[in-house]
């Protein structure tokens, strides 16, 4: 038989390495781990961090549980505790226009002192007014007002009686009304008297009456304008008396801030409005209503102590903000409303910061899934770090009826953006968005896979360690090391790479422990490791378990014996959810006289996608090359894989469909107890697939389960040698001989196998042994050619 093919040892199957590096790290004293490998995306956060100029934020490129979050705070947190920490910004009543708020720059921890001093400033006019107006002085000087304007009015008064007197007519005033009564006999006549008297006696005392009425209304012709500087000068007399109580307070307020000419401007500004809402709101007399005094106070804080939008006073080094759902408001910040009756309202203390305020002066980690889910919120983010300008846009969001809309100005924004995304997405922007390199022009590349150091592997140690502490687990066995690297080679399906999906390895750590607690064991070992393994496939293997029983109870077609025309097992890997498991499937062909060539079933029902399709067309390219130089290619043949319902993707098929092809062309009979994974290409040479542990492993369940009868195998790719990393049952059952795997390079060699016969080597004309395998499909191929091009020419 020509190129035979050896199975493969038990020492193949999985990483080998020697047990002195395990030893080693066990016993590593080293009481910090640093981060695990990502060489490349720690020097591209090192540049993208190093580069403080506008457009260097950064794209952390990469699935998740590969450590990018961990590595991008770990790097973030030394450059920020290095920085200095970002002053503190904050929004003011903008006393001209209040639609559209202030700001205010205040160094690191001044804006809380700010405030404090204002609500005490506050707390002070309160406790000062309405007392001040109670003031001996005040009060001489109030009354001396009044007396003046008394004066004028009963010097009005005086003459308008004096000349009531001289006609008989008496002048009476009752709470401010002014009145005229006849005088008869020396005494004044009352309503009831007045009706005894004559009618000429009544009309006399009307004329008389009307005539000193209009001499009244003469006199007092300018009591309006008695009334009105009355009132002015009571009105002054509070602003000078409020002037005077103010002055010493703000002068100290201008004094502790005479270096920080915002808050200056923002006092000169404030003095006026603060003088003319005491004179408002706040009568001459105490009010007992606290109430009242409470609603007092909250006006005066609403309308003169700013809004500390961060506060850093306990902060050293620049802020590190994560926003995990970054919607707009959550990002840019948001406007509150009140509401007052049937209308809306608010002002600058309504303002409320978002994730771009609190990470102003320093770096903002976003999700870039979540940030591009969000509707607007990519386009303002782009705007504010193009314009260096942070802005609360109201109008869209706010523009309701019957409410009071504020604009506040714009912030300077210096922000480091850092993006967590995957590969896929990153591409999709680069090609959809011109801008997003102009703006993000640093990637951190994150690697699937970690080298199997020395380094690398005291540092896993180490990490687990620590996570075992929180458990209350004490000891790490050196086979309990053994099978988390064990596990982890298997995640990166490499026999010389461990993957850096870590956190899947903390994962089953965390879950080991919980069966060592429950066993009352202070040290992990394997057996625990194998337990959550076990445990984990148990609570995700239902599906699985379903397909095995199927095949099992003859549901679905699969011969794990004897041999066959036309049918062999393929390997395939189903992905439910968060589980991948291996099954195998049929895949059957028939062969007849005909011109239609190879007919992929799936394809024509729309059941085979792309890359299915494209491994089904290769067989025709590698059936003209090798055996039909000398003749046209005729002939009609259907492959299809059996009892499949569901869409398939992918070429791994494309090997097993070749030589069940084969097998239906010259009638030679595979052998069912092998199963077949594998791609070609158009010169016969086996191209590696995914999944192979999952495909072996699904066959070996099968067959364990019917029983092993040393016969049943698998035949794999060469290239895929190296990505075995199979599980202690399949290791065990190839080391009693119960189990084979094969690596094969080429077609031939899996026929070989898979016939158990001479496959043949052509010679230097071409053509193959009569008896051999390559021989009979070249002459049945031909046969069918002349059948085809003879029914033709008839």
């Amino acid at each position: 038989m020509t190129n035979t093919v050896h199975p493969l040892s038990p020492s193949q199957l999985a990483p080998q390495f020697e047990q002195a590096l395990i030893s080693q790290a066990l016993t590593n004293t080293q009481s910090t781990a640093g981060f695990i490998g990502q060489e490349r995306a720690k020097t591209a956060l090192s540049f993208a961090i190093g580069m403080d100029m506008p457009g260097y934020n950064l794209y952390v490129m990469g699935e998740p549980a590969l450590g990018r979050f961990t590595l991008v705070d770990d790097s973030l947190k030394q450059a920020a505790a290095k920085k200095p920490t970002p002053d503190e910004w904050c929004y003011l009543n903008n006393f001209e226009d209040e639609r559209v708020p202030n700001i205010l720059r205040m160094p690191p921890g001044e804006g809380k002192k700010l405030v404090k001093k204002l609500e005490t400033l506050i707390d002070d006019l309160l406790g000062t007014f309405p007392a001040a107006f109670d003031n001996p002085g005040f009060q001489r000087k109030k009354k001396a007002i009044a007396r003046d304007f008394d004066q004028k009015y009963d010097k009005a008064i005086a003459l308008v009686e004096k000349e009531a007197l001289t006609k008989q007519v008496l002048l009476i005033e009752d709470n401010g009304a002014v009145g005229f009564s006849p005088i008869i006999d020396g005494k004044p006549v009352n309503d009831q008297e007045s009706a005894n008297l004559s009618e000429q006696q009544r009309q006399h005392f009307y004329d008389m009456v009307t005539e000193l009425e209009t001499i009244l209304h003469e006199q007092l012709l300018e009591l309006p304008k008695w009334k009105r500087e009355l009132s002015e000068q009571q009105r002054e007399l509070r602003k000078e008396t409020i002037e005077q109580a103010i002055k010493p307070m703000l002068k100290q307020l201008e004094h502790d801030y005479a270096t920080q000419l915002g808050v200056q401007r923002y006092i000169r500004e404030m003095r006026s409005h603060l003088i003319k809402a005491v004179l408002e709101f706040l009568p001459d007399e105490s009010d007992g209503d606290k109430q009242e005094e409470s609603d007092n106070r909250e006006f005066f804080i609403e309308e003169f102590v700013p809004n500390v939008l961060v506060h850093y006073e306990q902060m050293s080094g620049a802020p590190i903000i994560f926003e995990p759902n970054p919607s707009y408001g959550n990002l840019f910040g948001r406007v509150e409303y009140s509401s007052a009756g049937n209308s809306l309202y608010t002002n600058s203390r309504m303002i409320r910061p978002g994730a771009l305020h609190r990470a102003n002066g320093g770096y903002l980690i976003l999700d870039a899934d979540r940030l591009l889910t969000q509707p607007a919120v990519w386009d303002a983010l782009k705007q504010a770090l193009k314009s260096g300008e942070l802005l609360i846009d109201t109008l869209s969001d706010q523009a309701v009826t019957n409410s009071t809309i504020i604009t506040p100005k714009a912030i300077p924004l210096n922000v480091k953006v850092v993006l967590l995304g995957s590969r896929d997405l990153y591409y999709l922007i680069q090609d959809v968005d011109e801008e997003f390199n102009e703006l993000f022009r640093v990637l951190a590349d994150f690697e699937y896979y970690l080298p199997f150091t020395e380094q690398t592997v005291s540092n896993m140690t180490l990490q687990i360690k620590q996570q075992m502490e929180q458990l209350q687990i004490t000891e790490l066995s050196r086979c309990g090391l053994t099978q988390l690297l064990n596990f982890s080679f298997r995640q990166a399906e490499h026999q010389h790479k461990l993957s850096a999906r870590f956190a899947d390895v903390l994962e089953l750590v965390r879950e080991a422990c919980f069966y060592a607690n429950q066993q009352q064991h202070k040290t992990l070992t394997a057996e625990h490791v194998h337990q959550a393994l076990q445990g984990k496939q148990y609570r995700t293997g239902r599906i699985s378990e379903s397909f095995l029983e199927d095949i099992q109870e003859g549901q679905i077609l699969i011969d794990t014996s004897g041999v066959a025309v036309g049918k062999v097992n393929g390997l395939t890997v189903l992905e439910i959810g968060d589980t991948a498991f291996g099954t195998p499937a049929r895949i059957s062909a028939t062969v007849f006289a005909g011109s239609s060539g190879v007919v992929d079933i799936e394809r024509e029902v729309e059941l085979g996608k792309a890359i299915h399709s494209k491994g089904v067309l290769l067989l025709t390219g590698y059936l003209g090359a090798k055996y039909a130089r000398n003749f046209a290619l005729t002939l009609s043949a259907n492959i299809a894989m059996e009892q499949s319902y569901g869409h398939i993707d992918g070429d791994s098929a494309a090997l097993a469909e070749i030589c069940v092809l084969l097998s239906a062309i010259t009638d030679i009979p595979l052998k069912q107890s092998l199963a077949v994974t594998g791609s070609i290409n158009q010169h016969g040479q086996v191209q590696a697939i995914g999944g192979v542990n999952e495909k072996i492993e699904g066959y070996f369940r099968l067959c364990q389960t019917r029983g092993l009868t040393g016969e049943q195998g698998v035949i794999i790719p060469a290239s895929n040698h190296i990505n075995l990393v199979l599980n202690e049952d399949v290791i065990n059952a190839v080391q009693q001989q119960q189990f084979h795997i094969y690596v094969v390079q080429t077609v031939d060699e899996a026929l070989a196998l898979l016939t158990g016969l001479d496959v043949g080597v052509a010679n230097k004309r071409g053509v193959y042994p009569k008896r051999s395998v390559n021989g009979k499909v070249l002459a049945r191929l031909e046969q069918i050619a002349e059948i085809v091009n003879g029914s033709l020419d008839d």
